[in-house]
């Protein structure tokens, strides 16, 4: 079987690569950082004006008619460009909340027991269960199963009925309700604002959506985005290398950091082959495997590339450390490492017991839980 790029795919990743260099540059980096990562609306819609967020869609429903490949290749050029937001949920609720596919709504994800990333800014929240052990949302609020929707948020974001069956859309006050009993926690990550949840009970008479698919293919472009992580901080890495003189040398030149440089590109082409081959198969104990080898690869190649950088690299002004605490919050996120050893326990332990693609969304299999 042939996984290299298809033409096709290559000019997909190279656009989304020169859009977001030019509306999602250093400057509008640093001034997202400066506005404590409030999202803004403008960069969202412009996304949706590119087909990010609705790749998957049929074409006949204003989609551009690809799959999940495709869709790996677009988030890990957004882990690169360090772009924030809730852009694995907004994704996913394409066709499902009227305005996620054209950028005009923005939805994030909740699970009961992990905190929710731009809560406040959501005009529509899927609340998803977790049914594995060790995975987060075992533990939902009274009144709710599986995946499930709430909208009416700030701009009277609406389920569509031809999302799910019997889609009902729930009054905004019911939702900005449920947003103000959130309680705000500080976040490692000051492009990621953060709400907690613990305790509270979410409205009934949401729809259920997406039942078994949507956790597996969040964790999978999440992985997807650490390791356009892992790959940009080893871009920096070796460029430092390459220009920074020490003892009248390249500091590249010595052994020592050699070796972490190596190390650094030796966890990202593994995960990203993981990664890519889990987006074909769509295998949820793939999808777990390629969780674990990317948040391995993001946070570790992060701190190398620290490393590497020495004292600067600490620095406010460096973006080293931006990789990082994005690394950590999302490894955290809808697949926890935890959670992704059990499902491989389970998978190698009894065969035949997890369905082998996640499009079998009818049979019981243990879920992931929510993230941003």
């Amino acid at each position: 079987m042939d996984f290299q790029l298809s033409d096709d795919q290559r000019a997909l990743r190279s656009g989304m690569r020169d859009l977001l260099g030019a509306v999602f540059d250093r400057d509008r980096l640093r001034a997202a950082v400066e506005r404590d990562g409030a999202l803004d609306r403008s960069l969202w819609r412009e996304l949706g004006a590119a087909g990010f967020f609705a790749l998957r869609l049929p074409e006949e429903a204003g989609g551009v008619g690809l799959g999940l490949p495709e869709a790996v290749l677009l988030f890990e050029e957004a882990g690169r460009a360090l772009l924030p937001g809730p852009l694995v949920a907004t994704h996913l609720a394409a066709g499902l909340v009227k305005g996620a596919a054209e950028g005009e709504a923005v939805v994030t994800a909740v699970a009961a027991d992990l905190p929710a990333a731009h809560l406040a800014e959501a005009d529509a929240v899927l609340v998803v269960d977790g049914q594995a052990p060790g995975l987060p949302g075992d533990a939902l609020p009274e009144g709710v199963s599986g995946a499930e929707v709430l909208s009416g948020g700030v701009s009277g974001a609406e389920v569509l009925s031809g999302g799910v069956s019997g889609a009902e859309v729930l009054s905004g006050e019911a939702l900005r309700a449920f947003v103000a009993a959130a309680r705000p926690v500080r976040s490692v990550d000051p492009l990621t604002p953060l709400h907690r949840l613990a305790g509270l009970t979410v409205p009934t008479g949401a729809p259920q959506a997406y039942s078994g698919a949507l956790p597996y293919e969040a964790a999978l472009l999440t992985a997807a985005e650490q390791i356009g992580t892992a790959a940009r901080t080893t871009e920096a890495a070796v460029q430092h290398a390459r220009e920074r003189q020490q003892f009248g040398s390249p500091i590249g030149s010595f052994q020592a950091v050699k070796h972490l440089c190596a190390d650094m590109l030796a966890r990202t082409e593994p995960a990203r082959a993981a990664v890519y081959a889990a987006a074909v198969t769509g295998d949820p104990a793939e999808i777990a495997a390629a969780k674990l080898l990317a948040d391995e690869a993001a946070v570790r190649n992060a701190r190398d590339c620290l490393q590497i950088h020495g004292g600067m690299g600490f620095t406010w002004e460096a973006d080293v450390h931006l990789h990082l605490k994005r690394a950590w919050l999302r490894a955290t996120s809808w697949l926890t490492g935890a959670g992704a050893e059990e499902l491989l326990a389970a998978d190698l332990g009894a065969a035949g017991r997890l369905p082998r693609s996640s499009a079998a969304y009818g049979r019981p299999v243990p879920e992931a839980g929510g993230g941003g």
